[in-house]
């Protein structure tokens, strides 16, 4: 029996027999599940969540204090996908204070009052935390891996010492997450034989369980989310996306979630002619959720998408990983975003300049962990415009490399470099494992595959970025880093 009668004889059976661990539905359907926030503007935040019913209107209430909320959002937006269980829904909460605590609840006769801290402006000089996840996969029975200012988020017990316990635990120590790609793994369901009976709802079933263990982090804290190559399709067999059922495929699930919610580019803060018009032209670029930037005090953020959408993009039509994604702009869209957008940060505003995407181009181990066309296509780039670090995962452990160009270390190590400094942050946790570390290129300063671990990036100030890495099971720092930068240059151009 070829693989296609096989998938098909599957999910006959799975329509007689569905073994699928789904969470429980609700009685009251318009209860709020897997909550998600982002920030989508200099002064907005954008709240996001599933239901399991339409709704014809979607509505949020907020305000300064717990016990008056004053203010409400609403939105007819409430949309899905063949295949899905529930309605995705977003309210954009805009003209907030800046760093101001707000009190937020979604309109439901079942819902609770949350709160998160709305954006830093650009040019805010107070020192922050940013933590970075990558490659996080559902946890508890289905397998796949398992005194405080403020109130420590209420997660499910299964997730105490792992990646989303250690983030509940350190809830004070950040304000906001990066998380470029890579969430639930729920493409890799075949792996677990009680799912093979369970065809297109396992899938899902996998989806709902890790945004469910997710809402208590991305409720609370401006969860900022690209694209991974787990998101591609229902399977990540090599050239199977055609077996996926209609609604898993092309990162549907995905771009259902958080095209709702990520922010497309800022208008530019600079009193600079040239960076309001390359930030403007950056915005009518953008296509979030894939690739887009936002700005958070210190720091001006970008986030790619090294899936599809470049020359050989490897989840591309033709790509190597046989995925058949995309593409979601017209021809170099992303790169003429990525040049307009890097080339408009002026770093009198925001001197940190961070770029962070799933795919590394430096990495331990087998070469085969190199993504050659992403570095071909994006790291000229980032050092021409002189970003300072550059963000990846796809390969499970801790990662950390001296600065570098052209798989050359620059001699300046740390001490303001030219080239950007390079993390791998693909350590979360998920159902295929951490990778051994292998062989180190001559520039690694850090590897780590012993146990579950993150990042957290520390703003000191204009001139001093600190990396860190978390152990999740301990919340043990396991390494520690000092970025040194002048940014004497308000637009670099190298």
């Amino acid at each position: 029996m070829d693989v296609l009668s096989l998938f098909n004889v599957l999910s006959i059976v799975a329509g007689t027999v569905l073994a699928a661990n789904y969470p429980p539905i609700p009685s009251d359907k318009t209860t709020p599940v897997q909550q998600r926030i982002a920030i989508n503007g200099p002064n907005a935040m954008a709240i996001g969540w599933n239901t399991y019913e339409k709704l014809d209107q979607s509505c949020v209430q907020y305000g300064t204090s717990e016990d008056s909320l004053t203010s409400q959002q609403c939105s007819s937006d409430s949309v899905t996908y063949h295949t899905s269980r529930t309605y995705g829904n977003a309210v954009v909460l805009s003209g907030l204070e800046p760093a101001t605590t707000y009190y937020y609840k979604i309109v439901s006769t079942n819902s609770s009052v949350d709160h998160f801290l709305s954006p830093r402006s650009p040019g805010d000089s107070t020192p922050f935390n940013m933590d970075v996840v990558v490659d996080l996969g559902v946890y508890g029975k289905d397998g796949f891996t398992t005194t405080k200012r403020d109130t420590i988020p209420n997660i499910q017990p299964a997730l105490q010492h792992t990646t989303i316990g250690s983030l509940a635990t350190n809830v004070n120590d950040y304000e906001l997450v990066i998380h470029p790609g890579d969430f639930a793994y729920a493409d890799d369901w075949y792996l677990t034989l009680d799912n093979l009976l369970d065809g297109k709802d396992a899938y899902q079933a996998i989806l709902e369980n890790f945004y469910d263990q997710l809402a208590p982090i991305a409720g609370r804290k401006a969860y900022m989310a690209s694209p991974g190559n787990h998101e591609a399709d229902c399977t990540e067999i090599d050239y199977t996306s055609g077996l996926c059922p209609e609604g898993q495929r092309n990162f549907t699930d995905f771009m259902t979630r958080f095209g709702q919610t990520m922010p497309t580019a800022f208008a530019s803060s600079s009193s600079n002619s040239t960076a309001q018009a390359g930030a403007s032209k950056a915005q009518s670029l953008a296509k979030p959720p894939f690739w887009f930037s936002f700005e958070y005090g210190m720091v001006h953020v970008t986030m790619i998408d090294t899936e599809t959408d470049f020359p050989s993009a490897p989840d591309g039509p033709g790509g190597s990983a046989g995925l058949d994604g995309g593409p979601f702009g017209f021809t170099n869209q992303q790169l003429e975003f990525l040049d307009a957008d890097l080339a408009s940060v002026d770093r009198t505003k925001t001197p940190w300049l961070i770029v962070a995407g799933h795919r590394p181009w430096y990495s331990t181990g087998d070469s085969s962990n190199n993504c050659t066309s992403c570095q071909a296509a994006f790291e000229p780039y980032l050092y021409k415009y002189g970003v300072d670090l550059a963000v990846f995962g796809h390969v499970h452990n801790t990662q950390r490399f001296q600065p570098v160009h052209n798989s050359v270390a620059d001699p300046a190590g740390l001490n303001n470099p030219k080239a950007p400094m390079y993390i791998v942050a693909g350590g979360a946790g998920n159902i295929e494992g951490l990778s051994s570390i292998g062989s180190e290129p001559s520039y690694t300063a850090f590897a780590y595959a012993d146990d579950l671990s993150y990042a957290t990036l520390q703003f000191m100030n204009s001139s001093y970025m600190g990396v860190q890495f978390i152990q999740s099971s301990t919340n043990a720092v396991l390494d520690s880093s000092v970025l040194y930068k002048k940014h004497d240059t308000a637009f670099v151009v190298q």
